[in-house]
């Protein structure tokens, strides 16, 4: 016998049985899937044990190294840039100037609306058929080497995702934060950059993270123009030894990557609104 907040007393027999969830449909799938791919990857931790070949590993080892070195430069300068032109693009696309607006949209919507591998060859065998033009006004220099023309196309194309991250998470803070900052007689970049830019970080960090992980994953097709980044030497190590594992080598090498990407996402999401969770 126990006692409740009325006073009344209840044996212990009263209380409510425990909530049972009822197996349907949508949970029976969700079990089976889980089950389906634990199934996977223990089929492919069983496969990767016996057909280990140490041979393979010591002789491609300092091919993937190099390969994965040139995959995080080209996304890390790759993105560097992109930041920065994303910003005068991200502005432009908010101008109530037409003659602002429109080559700012349209350069969006292009990069946007295109595959980047056909940018990629654009830029790479496009441009490379006016050899002569470029060679008249210093130009071939750049456009010759197969690494600037796909830091380019990777720059621009991450500038138009990341000029809409901006745009979209800037115009998500409440109009009366502008507001109420020019009532205090604050400078409007001084707003911007005390008060809306900081609330516009937390909404935009997601999608940057996401914008970076497609970054690492599309960076692959860079292979196809000759630039042997991590996917361009495994393409390399099967030509040579014809062995099925050195993709699965790859393709555990991006999947470490992307995992501490989100993993490093999560951590800064966490510090940046903690103050959210007070």
């Amino acid at each position: 016998m126990s006692v409740d907040a009325t006073g009344f007393g209840h044996s212990v027999e009263d209380a409510p049985p425990s909530v049972v969830r009822p197996w349907t449909r949508t949970r029976i799938l969700g079990h089976v899937l889980v089950g389906v791919w634990i199934a996977l990857g223990m089929g492919l931790a069983a496969f990767l044990i016996l057909s280990w070949n140490p041979d393979l590993v010591s002789r491609y080892a300092p091919n993937y190294l190099s390969g994965l070195w040139v995959t995080i430069q080209l996304v890390v300068i790759s993105v560097a840039l992109g930041a920065l032109l994303s910003a005068p693009v991200a502005w432009a696309r908010t101008s109530k100037n037409p003659l602002i607006a429109a080559p700012a949209y349209a350069y969006v919507y292009f990069f946007r609306g295109t595959p980047l591998l056909a940018q990629t060859f654009l830029i790479y065998y496009g441009l490379g058929s006016f050899k002569p033009q470029l060679e008249a006004v210093g130009l071939w220099v750049f456009f010759r080497e197969a690494w600037y023309c796909a830091i380019l196309a990777f720059t621009l194309n991450t500038a138009a995702y990341q000029a809409e991250i901006l745009r979209g998470a800037v115009a998500s803070v409440p109009k009366g934060q502008w507001e109420g900052a020019a009532s205090l007689g604050l400078h409007r970049w001084l707003t911007f950059r005390k008060i809306i830019l900081p609330q516009a970080m937390i909404v935009a960090l997601r999608p940057y993270g996401n914008e970076i992980i497609l970054m690492i994953k599309g960076s692959a097709i860079v292979a196809i123009i000759t630039v042997y980044d991590l996917m361009g030497e495994t393409r390399r190590a099967f030509s040579r030894s014809f062995d099925f594992q050195t993709y699965i080598w790859a393709a555990i090498i991006y999947l470490v990557i992307v995992e501490t990407l989100r993993i490093a996402v999560d951590r800064i999401e966490a510090i940046i609104t903690r103050h959210l969770r007070r």
